[in-house]
C-alpha cells in the first residue's frame, strides 16, 4: 500500500507554486474577459439601442448575432480551458513522479 501525500511537502515546491500560478494566468483573465462579454450584451442593449438594432445581412439585427456568439464564445473558452489543462495535468504528474508520490 503507498503511503498518502505529503501535502505540506507538495504546497512548498516550487513546481506546485509554479503550476498555480500557470492556472491563476489562464483561469482569471478568462473569467474576468468572459463576465465582461457576458454583459456587455444588456449593457449595449441597454445603453447603446441604436448601435444593436442595426440590420445585419440576412435580417438579423446586431444584438441578436451579439447574443449568439456567446455560446460560440464559452464553446472557445472551454476547449481552451481543456487543452491548458492537459498541460496542467503533465506538470501535475511530473510534480507527483519527482515527489515519489505516484
Amino acid at each position: 500500500m503507498t503511503q498518502p501525500p505529503d501535502w505540506n511537502k507538495i504546497a512548498a515546491d516550487p513546481a506546485f507554486k509554479e503550476l498555480q500560478r500557470a492556472k491563476r494566468r489562464f483561469i482569471v483573465p478568462a473569467t474576468v474577459f468572459f463576465i465582461v462579454y457576458y454583459f456587455a450584451l444588456p449593457l449595449l442593449v441597454g445603453y447603446r439601442a441604436e448601435f444593436m438594432q442595426r440590420k445585419l445581412p440576412g435580417g438579423m439585427n446586431l444584438a441578436y448575432v451579439f447574443a449568439l456568439s456567446q455560446f460560440f464564445m464559452a464553446w472557445v473558452i472551454a476547449a481552451l480551458y481543456v487543452r491548458a489543462a492537459a498541460r496542467w495535468d503533465k506538470m501535475s504528474d511530473n510534480l507527483l513522479e519527482r515527489l515519489g508520490c505516484k
